[in-house]
């Protein structure tokens, strides 16, 4: 099966500052947007990828993707205003013969070979699956005055990541009727499961941290140390 990966790389970087977009920190020398690159080439298990990133920052994403140096197929596009915006530019650039639609965020840069494996097997037999990890704090539902409502139970709550895999012809439905009702969600999986999809969870990795902020990038070189050890 053809599976064709969706990098959305176009958040404004407001965590940071708003001056300095994540994806291009340098992260040991390489921006961050080029280990996610890398980590994704390097599973095998993709035909091309499509770089979603700000209006305007297209240069800044070709010359990520020359540092990454893989041997794929791959496209820089401009973004849309939300995260759900630019995965849907992203799907419809993609490829007619595309099986399986990949979305990874551009953020994730250590996303290992056999999470992306299992995550695409799964999807080949479910047709939607994600990679997600077990909640190891407690969690509790507060109200508006800052109130716990009530401990939600542990054992069936998981903490989403990407990768997140689909079947293309269901995603690709799935963001057009929530286009159309004009819902926004926070991940692709939400959107299939507005129109009724069922979506398949597999182990992710601790290790799949998504940087959001400054306080992630200590975590991120060690981490990053980790990798290169190995």
């Amino acid at each position: 099966m053809i599976v064709t990966a969706i990098v959305p790389a176009a958040g404004a970087g407001i965590r940071f500052g708003g001056a300095v977009k994540k994806q291009f920190i340098a992260l040991n020398g390489l921006p961050i947007l080029s280990h996610t690159l890398r980590a994704l080439a390097a599973s095998k298990a993709l035909a091309s990828i499509i770089v979603v990133v700000p209006p305007g920052e297209e240069l800044r994403g070709r010359e990520a993707l020359e540092l990454a140096r893989i041997d794929l197929e791959t496209e820089v596009v401009p973004g849309g205003q939300a995260r759900q915006d630019s995965v849907y530019i992203g799907l419809q650039r993609a490829k007619a013969e595309t099986d399986l639609v990949l979305i990874h965020d551009g953020v994730r840069p250590f996303v290992s070979r056999e999470v992306v494996l299992a995550t695409v097997e799964a999807a080949k037999e479910w047709g939607a699956a994600i990679a997600a990890v077990p909640v190891i704090d407690t969690i509790k539902r507060v109200d508006t005055d800052g109130f716990v409502v009530e401990t939600l139970q542990r054992g069936q709550l998981w903490s989403v990541q990407t990768p997140q895999v689909f079947r293309y012809a269901l995603l690709m439905q799935a963001h057009r009727a929530i286009r159309e009702r004009g819902i926004v969600a926070t991940d692709d999986a939400a959107l299939v499961e507005r129109i009724g999809g069922m979506v398949k969870v597999v182990r992710g990795s601790y290790e799949n941290l998504k940087i959001t902020s400054e306080e992630d990038l200590p975590l991120a070189d060690l981490i990053l140390r980790r990798w290169v050890v190995q």
